[in-house]
């Protein structure tokens, strides 16, 4: 067996995928203690881990780019070059200047390795990005609605609250928090006690936001996530769809019928 393919064995080891990602998780909860009021002797020990932490993850790195036999594909895995980014500027000793905040938000990003290594959050992070251009023309017909609703609650609402409806800018932000049912129906109440009939116009407003649009989000996100999983199928022999899945399950459960009969 060559060094590159001991290399690749490592790399793929399951073992070693489960430590990296238990690092993964110690260095998002060093960043959480941080946030503490710990005393000086704690700080210093959170320090010193977090270094073993940044030193462990140069060595994964290292054995992921030694196990590429062709070191540029390494590069074409944008994955590769966020992971390989956030350790590298982990490494530059910026805490005790005023580049300290870059630092921390460094240490913080870290956490976002955890989808580098999960194919599963890899699958929901890129469909929603490939989802978002698909969603654009619903985002700009929800903002036209949004749009031509602040300004009718700003036109008859704003003598009734101006906080809320003193001008569009914030009537959206109003509509939003409907949008959302945080205590909509104090709004609501409060209009109607000067307009009785301006329940048709929160009840409308929630049926086309909250209701059709955002469903119409799910239906697409959904739609791209089953896209995606369906192309990661046809290039991965070794995976099973879904419906071959199903398909498997129910003849298990006939087999099982049968064998109890």
């Amino acid at each position: 067996m060559t060094a590159i393919s001991r290399l690749q064995a490592i790399r793929n080891n399951k073992i070693f995928e489960t430590f990296i990602i238990l690092i993964i998780i110690t260095s998002a909860m060093l960043v959480g203690a941080k946030t503490y009021d710990l005393p000086a002797s704690m700080l210093e020990v959170l320090r010193i881990l977090d270094w073993v932490v940044t030193l462990i993850f140069l060595f994964e790195i290292g054995i992921r780019f030694a196990a590429e036999e062709k070191k540029a594909n390494f590069f074409r895995n944008a994955w590769n070059i966020f992971d390989t980014l956030i350790v590298i500027v982990s490494l530059i000793p910026i805490e005790n200047t005023e580049m300290v905040l870059v630092a921390r938000l460094v240490r913080v990003f870290r956490v976002m390795r955890m989808i580098s290594f999960i194919p599963e959050l890899r699958l929901l992070l890129n469909s929603l990005l490939i989802a978002l251009p698909r969603l654009g023309y619903v985002m700009l017909l929800m903002f036209i609605i949004f749009y031509i609703y602040a300004a009718v609650g700003s036109l008859f609402f704003e003598n009734i609250n101006s906080f809320l409806w003193g001008d569009i800018a914030r009537a959206m932000l109003t509509l939003f928090r409907v949008m959302t049912f945080e205590d909509w129906t104090d709004v609501m109440y409060e209009v109607m006690e000067v307009y009785s009939w301006s329940w048709v116009y929160f009840v409308s407003f929630i049926f086309l936001t909250a209701f059709a649009f955002l469903n119409m989000v799910i239906g697409i996100v959904v739609n791209v996530l089953e896209e995606e999983h369906q192309r990661e199928v046809e290039n991965d022999p070794n995976q099973v769809s879904l419906s071959d899945l199903k398909v498997e399950i129910e003849s298990l459960k006939r087999l099982i019928e049968e064998q109890h009969r």
